[in-house]
This record gives structure tokens, C-alpha cells and sequence, in this order.
């Protein structure tokens, strides 16, 4: 089986193929950054992360470019609010992106255009739309002749009788709808405003709309067509739409071959909103109290397909908290055990060295429109294997499963799980285990009690062991002198 994908485009599970063997050009719309990122933002970068993962697990090279809006009316209303500037406003939550996005082991894109950076690309393709007839002046803003554009509607299937200009609060406003020559068209430039920052550009001073933004950066960074264009099903309509009709009238290609959305996070069954109190942030939940670990949040997420909707709920979000638990359990096999069998730790798992059959289960889910949530059941398959036979070891010193197999099944946990992003960080190891003691001060512990076992000081020995236990170390003394140790 090869990959395929819900094309939002054709409406339906296509094959993957790439413009050029072997390699992708993928594209994600960013953050507008005037907040710290929500729920919502880690359900779409979560996405896209796994999906960038395994198109390169699955051998292709992939050029991942995501933007950050850094020109928007909320960008300044959140500068007013503070008595700060764009530039202050935008600079600070950038950098809360990346913190963020790093606690959920989101890989950092190849590129990061900003709007700030992108006006040379973007005037030039707005003088591209005036000279072909589908963008005109008007009161120091330029606007798109939405009528001009026959496949209009295409991908997200609206007919103008359907269209609501203003749809998802960005497109023109009412002030502005005296200088349209039709209310479906939309802002490319808009004329400087007091008080607000502008540049300077043929029509006047002033700053771009938010859809030729991501137009000018896709063309700057990637070139005129590329393979996939992501993001949240928000933005399909009107943002991706109107890409679509800004950039394909210039290039007379397709934008994007592959159009992938993802669905939407709910709470408790309702939209998340400010208004509703339900709007949480990622790192407000993260660190709170009784907070879940950041791969128990990845986990979740991707416990749905990702076209699907989640919902947010207390008891969601405990499941998902045993679930990592029992995954990271079967992740630590190896650090627990290991040493025991002479195991190279360090070793990275190599892919022609991994159980065929768990491999195989994995990808042909993966390759079923990336059905993470079969995925994820071919992952725990593997940790509760292992984790059984780590009970075996602990409890009677002795395994069903000899050492070579465990090992390539601990190796195969290992490297299917990264390629989910699932990965025991040394903040993941420590969360919610307290492990206390290293496994060096336990083994040294345990050499000291066995010198004073050795030296008949049972007083001393046993005040080890208890010392132990209240650190939540249990020991089992075998055979031959022999004491084995796990932690409760």
C-alpha cells in the first residue's frame, strides 16, 4: 500500500505523489502572533509535524516551510492594549511559539517566513494581479475582482450565493465596502491609517491583506507550485480560497496538489472560545496542576485522525495520561533492563533491523490517510509485550522471551514512536515517576549493603534497604548474591 490523503480539493482519499520524485514541498500556515498558542494551534502542528515525520520516514526528502503572520489588526489591538508596538507584540509571542511547539517535540520548519519580511514579493504580485486585469485601486486600497476568477469556490465548494464577504472576521470590513466595485472582493492592500505602521508601496503607504501574504511567501520560499498546503479547516475558506485565486492567476499552475485540513478541538462538546471561559492555552496547561506530561498532550491529539474533531475533556486527558504512561513504560524498557543483556543503549534503531510485521501494521496505517490512532494501537501492542516481560525479569528473575527478540522489539517501539514524535525526553523520564536516586547512586547503594551484608554489619544493611524502600526502590535478593532492583 502507498500513501494516499484527503485531498480537500477533490474531495476525496487520493494516492501521494510527489511533483518530483523523492522529495516534497509542503507548506503551512503559521500563527497570527499577537497570543500564546492554544489547543487549536497544537492539534494542526502536532499534524503536520507527523506528517512531515513520516514522509520522511517513508524515504523523501521534505522542505517544510511554515510563516508567521506578523502584520494583523489583532497584532495591533493587542499592542494598544499593552502600550507596546507590532514589533514588540509579535517578537514576543514568536518566541513563546517556538517554546511551546519545542515542549510538544514539534520539529522547527526548514523556514520561517514573516509577512514583515515577505512586502517586496508581495507588492510585485499584486502589480502582477492589476496587470492581468484581476485587481484595481480604490481609496488608497487595492482589492482582487473575486467574479474575474471562473474556478472561484473550487476547493472549498461555495457558490457566491453561499459567500458571505467578512467570513472568518478577516476579509474587508463594512467601513471599506464603499470602495469595492463587488462586496465579494478582498483586500490586498490596504491604505495607511493614523497611528497604525506602513510601508511604502505604488498604491500609497500602507500595509498588505492577510491572504496575498501567504501567496508572496509560498512563491518566495517554495516557487510557484508545490505538493502539500496545510492547515486548519478555519482556513479553508476564505483564506486558502482566495490563495488559490490570488496565485494561480499570476502562475497559471496549481498552487498546491494536495490540500490537507485538519478538524477541530471542541471542550467538553463546545467551540473554545474566550467568551465561553473554555480558551486554554498550551502552556497554561501544561503547567498547571495535576498538568499532563507534554507527549501525554502529543498523544492525545493523535489518539484522532487528523481530519477528525477531538474533544477536550478532564477524563480525555487522564486516559491519555495512562496511555503515555504504558507507552513511555515500553520507550524506558531498554534503560531498565538492558544493562542486564548487554544491550547497546545507544544504538539507533535501524529500519531493516525492526520487527517486519509490527512495521508493516504501522505504515499500512499511516498510509491509510494517517491513521495515527491504528498507529498508535501497533505502538501499544509492542509496550504492553514488553512491559510484561520487564514484570517477568523484575518479579521472578527470568523472561518468556529471550533477549535478542526483546531487544528488536524495544528497538522497534523506539524508533515507530519517534516517527509519531513520541519521545521520553529527561523532563518526560522525570515527570510524573520523581525518580529520585540515578540508577548509579541505586547500584552504588546496593554495592555498599552487600559489604555490609559481606562484613556481618546486618544493622547497616538493612538500613540501606529501608533507605531504598522509603525512595520508593524496592530490591530482590536472588540466588548466588545476586540483588536486583526496580523502582515502585
Amino acid at each position: 500500500m502507498s500513501l494516499t490523503l484527503t485531498n480537500t480539493l477533490g474531495r476525496s482519499q487520493q494516492p501521494f505523489q510527489s511533483q518530483t520524485p523523492g522529495q516534497v514541498q509542503m507548506y503551512c500556515c503559521g500563527v497570527t502572533v499577537y497570543d500564546y498558542c492554544h489547543l487549536g494551534h497544537a492539534r494542526s502542528y502536532i499534524a503536520w509535524d507527523t506528517l512531515r515525520r513520516y514522509l520522511q520516514w517513508s524515504g523523501y526528502q521534505v522542505r517544510y516551510v511554515q510563516n508567521f503572520t506578523d502584520i494583523d489588526d489583532k497584532i495591533l489591538n493587542r499592542a494598544r492594549e499593552t502600550g507596546s508596538t507590532m514589533e514588540a507584540v509579535s517578537e514576543k509571542f514568536t518566541e513563546a511559539y517556538f517554546e511551546d511547539m519545542a515542549r510538544l517535540n514539534v520539529l522547527e520548519a526548514d523556514q520561517y517566513p514573516k509577512a514583515t519580511q515577505t512586502l517586496d514579493g508581495i507588492v510585485r504580485l499584486i502589480q502582477q494581479l492589476e496587470e492581468k486585469g484581476f485587481a484595481y485601486a480604490s481609496g488608497g486600497d487595492v482589492y482582487y475582482r473575486v467574479r474575474e476568477f471562473k474556478e472561484y469556490g473550487k476547493l472549498s465548494g461555495r457558490k457566491f450565493e453561499e459567500m458571505q464577504a467578512g467570513a472568518s472576521g478577516r476579509v474587508a470590513e463594512t467601513t471599506e465596502d464603499s470602495k469595492k466595485q463587488d462586496p465579494f472582493d478582498f483586500a490586498l492592500w490596504k491604505g495607511a491609517k493614523p497611528d497604525e505602521p506602513s510601508w511604502d508601496s505604488p498604491w500609497g503607504q500602507g500595509r498588505p491583506g492577510w491572504h496575498i501574504e501567504c501567496s508572496a511567501m509560498i512563491c518566495d520560499c517554495l516557487g510557484d507550485s508545490i505538493d502539500i498546503h496545510c492547515g486548519g479547516a478555519d482556513l479553508a475558506f476564505p483564506h486558502h480560497e482566495n490563495e488559490i485565486a490570488q496565485s494561480e492567476v499570476v502562475s497559471g499552475k496549481p498552487l498546491a496538489h494536495y490540500w490537507l485540513h485538519n478538524g477541530f478541538v471542541t471542550v467538553d462538546g463546545e467551540k473554545m472560545s474566550k467568551s465561553l471561559g473554555n480558551f486554554t492555552t498550551i502552556r497554561d496547561l501544561l503547567d498547571s496542576e495535576n498538568a499532563p506530561e507534554p507527549m501525554a498532550l502529543r498523544l492525545f491529539v493523535l489518539q484522532a485522525q487528523y481530519r477528525k474533531p477531538i474533544d477536550f475533556t478532564e477524563e480525555a486527558i487522564a486516559s491519555a495520561k495512562n496511555a503515555w504512561d504504558t507507552l513511555k513504560e515500553g520507550l524506558l524498557f531498554g534503560s531498565k533492563h538492558g544493562q542486564a543483556w548487554g544491550w547497546q543503549l545507544d544504538r539507533v534503531p535501524q529500519r531493516e533491523s525492526l520487527t517486519a510485521e509490527s512495521v508493516d501494521k504501522f505504515q499500512n496505517a499511516m498510509d491509510d490517510d494517517l491513521n495515527t490512532s491504528a498507529a498508535l494501537a501497533v505502538l501499544f501492542e509492542l509496550a504492553k509485550d514488553l512491559n510484561r516481560e520487564g514484570n517477568r525479569w523484575v518479579h521472578e528473575g527470568k523472561t518468556a522471551v529471550d533477549s535478542d527478540e526483546l531487544y528488536q522489539q524495544w528497538q522497534t517501539l523506539v524508533a515507530l514512536s519517534q516517527v509519531l514524535g513520541l519521545e521520553v525526553t529527561e523532563e518526560s523520564e522525570s515527570a510524573g515517576t520523581d525518580l529520585g536516586l540515578s540508577d548509579a547512586e541505586i547500584e552504588d547503594a546496593i554495592a555498599a549493603r552487600k559489604a555490609a551484608r559481606d562484613a556481618k554489619n546486618f544493622a547497616e544493611a538493612d538500613r540501606i534497604r529501608d533507605t531504598l524502600q522509603e525512595q520508593g526502590i524496592a530490591l530482590i535478593d536472588k540466588p548466588g548474591g545476586l540483588t536486583q532492583w526496580h523502582r515502585n
